[in-house]
Parts: C-alpha cells; sequence; structure tokens
C-alpha cells in the first residue's frame, strides 16, 4: 500500500509539474492517466468520486 501512495504522490507532482509548464504533450497525457488509474485504486477514490458529483450536481442545478 505504501508504495502505490509513493507512485500516486510522484506522478502527482510529475502531472503538476506538465500542468504547470503548459506543454500537453503524448508522455503527459500518459502520466494523467497512469496518475487517474492508481488513484481509482486507493482509498480516496470514494472520496474524490462523492466530490465529482456534489460538484456535477451544483453546476447541474444553475439556472443560466
Amino acid at each position: 500500500m505504501s508504495l502505490s501512495i509513493s507512485i500516486v504522490l510522484l506522478l502527482l507532482i510529475v502531472a503538476v509539474i506538465f500542468l504547470r509548464n503548459g506543454a500537453m504533450k503524448f508522455s503527459h497525457a500518459l502520466v494523467c492517466v497512469l496518475l487517474g488509474f492508481l488513484l481509482a485504486g486507493t482509498n480516496v477514490a470514494p472520496t474524490i468520486n462523492d466530490g465529482l458529483n456534489a460538484t456535477a450536481g451544483l453546476v447541474s442545478s444553475l439556472q443560466p
């Protein structure tokens, strides 16, 4: 478990560096996809899912 968390943190740092650089290439997108897959396997996944569902519900309830 500690190894997967270390990999997730490493990929998160790399993804933030890529996004701040402003040059998203295929390799950068691949790192972000790997980060997503690894995050889905951690204990944080339900919290992220609940947050995304709450945000989607909030956005869908807005009246233009």
